[in-house]
């Protein structure tokens, strides 16, 4: 998952990131409202979590210019304002949650995550199965057959993009917009390199490869 994050406090942005990859999400940083715009605008987000007072544009108009511009991601807005009027405001100018600093981060990443499954127009599955593959999304655990895989919080999140993908081809392009961030040298080895360290993981001791490569394209997960 890809989250735009529009904060112009280092210390809350600091927090916020870290909570947010820990938890396997890419996270974008802009620290004010015409570069969170201009993100938005461009790139590809699961969701973002937008500050209401931004400097350059406030982060009501940055919402407000996305709906014009057809950008439909979920977004939260923050703010240390907590008057009824000031959440209808935020609400009105096309935000579809509202929360207030100081908030805990538990609850910060279980409102982005529910936004999400209600941004779907079908609803994701939490229990993704590819043979004998199982990844639970909720309890973030995987298992191949009976046999409990110790993943890191990136490689959980590049298998559970490809398990969503199950049977489509998905090309490194693609693979790099959903599951790191917008910093990311698209000229590295850093994709390939993710791939086999999670094909280590996933099909080194089983008869029955899933991950496969198909040249010059990208990769598959899928049972042959």
């Amino acid at each position: 998952m890809r989250l735009l994050l529009i904060e112009d406090d280092q210390q809350t942005a600091d927090f916020i990131i870290k909570g947010f990859k820990q938890s396997g999400f890419a996270v974008d940083h802009a620290i004010d409202g015409q570069q969170g715009l201009q993100l938005a605008l461009s790139e590809p987000y699961d969701a973002a979590i937008v500050d209401i007072m931004l400097p350059k544009l406030d982060g009501l108009t940055v919402i407000d210019m996305m709906r014009k511009q057809k950008v439909a991601i979920p977004v939260i807005v923050l703010s240390a304002k907590n008057s009824v009027d000031d959440r209808v405001k935020g609400l009105y100018a096309g935000g579809d949650d509202y929360l207030v600093k100081p908030f805990a981060f538990t609850e910060l990443l279980a409102r982005v995550q529910s936004l999400i499954r209600r941004s779907n127009s079908i609803a994701e599955p939490k229990l993704l199965c590819v043979g004998d593959l199982i990844l639970d999304v909720d309890k973030h655990k995987v298992f191949r057959g009976e046999h409990l895989m110790d993943l890191q919080p990136l490689e959980f999140s590049l298998l559970e993009y490809l398990m969503r993908n199950s049977g489509r081809v998905v090309t490194k392009t693609m693979i790099m917009e959903h599951v790191w961030d917008y910093n990311f040298d698209p000229q590295t080895n850093v994709v390939e390199a993710r791939i086999s360290h999670l094909r280590n993981k996933i099909d080194r001791n089983f008869p029955d490869k899933l991950i496969h490569t198909i040249r010059g394209v990208g990769y598959v997960l899928e049972k042959k």
